[in-house]
């Protein structure tokens, strides 16, 4: 499965479209659009979120049922209307326009316009900006729906912004989804949501941003997923490279992640043991889902630090693009904290990765064909990981 997606951020609107989805899937525009309002929510977001994205289905869908030619997803930018001259498609720009000409450090104006020889540093901004993640997070909520019919579940929650975080292990709280999604910066720490909100309240009054740390756990995940033959195919890559393309992120770890370094390996890796009536199984989860490369049957636990977004209503020194002078940051409009967004977009891209890796594994044209192959393996895998003494029932049904 693969997607390709257009659209700037105060263009007409986002446009996807998808291909290689199985026929035969259930989807509604509704689910799609309850994950985009997700994303949209959080203490510390702008003036953007006046939008209430919609998803709109072009192509691919019939009755509610995917019918495996490509699907096209369009979310319409209600903003545009307020843009449509500085915008626009054709014709030439107004003659009251003053372009973007203060790159804002931080942000890829700079650079941007440097690679494509701009003048005007709004086409930079334009499709730089996270308004972009609209998109990837309706196509990763297409993915997401695909795994839970296979019964994956999905869920994720901020651990950290700015010096705030949370007070208890974070292994004690994984899982309240109820609270998390109640929650206005998506904690389920009530003690550490108070902290947060007041380290955001703060950075508000001094016309500043901050960062934090998210978590996402994916749980059903069967093992085999991704490969350890080809570097491209290790689906850890895959994964970290899907979090890492988020705007703003700037690390990303799997499992225990950057804590292995000071511990030894016999307080890294997870044992394996052989318990009876049960059979082969794990005793911990350190690797985070994660081996070689593979899934392995535990769940799927990743993290991601976000850096602190940067626009600033005081912007920091920068120089005029085409007069040289010293001058200050160019200010947009823009939000004190995304990190509880930021987490819901990383749910939707972990969610596309594993949907892709699973369709190459189980691979199939319409949704019983790869139902057929998943739960045939799935058996194959139970009696490999059945005790010892029915091993030779194995073998010999083979």
């Amino acid at each position: 499965m693969r997607y390709l997606a257009g659209g700037e951020s105060h263009g007409p609107g986002l446009t996807a479209i998808i291909e290689g989805l199985p026929a035969g899937l259930e989807l509604r525009t509704t689910d799609i659009n309850h994950h985009l309002a997700r994303r949209q929510m959080g203490y510390g977001r702008g003036g953007r979120n006046a939008e209430k994205d919609q998803v709109k289905v072009l192509s691919g869908l019939r009755f509610n049922r995917t019918i495996g030619s490509p699907l096209t997803l369009y979310i319409e930018n209600r903003d545009c209307s307020n843009w449509q001259s500085v915008m626009a498609t054709e014709g030439e720009p107004p003659a009251d326009w003053q372009p973007v000409t203060r790159p804002r450090p931080g942000h890829a104006d700079l650079a941007g316009g440097l690679k494509y020889n701009y003048d005007d540093l709004r086409l930079v901004l334009e499709r730089s900006s996270a308004r972009e993640t609209a998109m990837r997070t309706a196509v990763g909520s297409v993915g997401r729906i695909f795994l839970e019919y296979f019964g994956f579940s999905f869920f994720s929650h901020v651990l950290q912004i700015g010096k705030a975080a949370v007070s208890i292990d974070a292994g004690e709280i994984r899982g309240v989804n109820d609270i998390v999604e109640k929650s206005a910066v998506r904690c389920a720490d009530e003690n550490g949501e108070a902290a947060m909100l007041q380290e955001i309240d703060q950075a508000r009054r001094d016309g500043d941003t901050l960062g934090g740390i998210f978590e996402v756990i994916v749980k059903g995940i069967p093992p085999g997923l991704g490969s350890y033959v080809h570097p491209d195919r290790r689906l850890d890559g895959r994964l970290a490279g899907a979090v890492m393309a988020i705007q703003g992120i700037k690390g990303v770890e799997v499992g225990i992640g950057f804590a292995a370094a000071s511990a030894p390996g016999s307080e890294v890796h997870d044992p394996i043991i052989l318990r009876q009536g049960a059979g082969i199984e794990r005793i911990s989860n350190r690797a985070g889902g994660l081996e070689g490369g593979v899934t392995n049957g535990s769940p799927l636990i990743i993290r991601a630090v976000m850096k602190p977004i940067p626009t600033l209503s005081r912007p920091l020194p920068s120089v005029d693009w085409q007069t040289g002078e010293e001058t200050a940051g160019a200010v947009e409009r823009s939000d004190v904290c995304a990190v509880p967004s930021a987490a819901v977009v990383a749910e939707a891209v972990i969610a596309w990765e594993l949907a892709v890796a699973f369709k190459e594994k189980f691979g199939g044209d319409c949704l019983e064909e790869i139902s057929g192959s998943y739960h045939r393996y799935l058996e194959r895998c139970s009696r490999r990981l059945k005790k010892e003494e029915n091993r030779d029932d194995y073998n010999s049904s083979e």
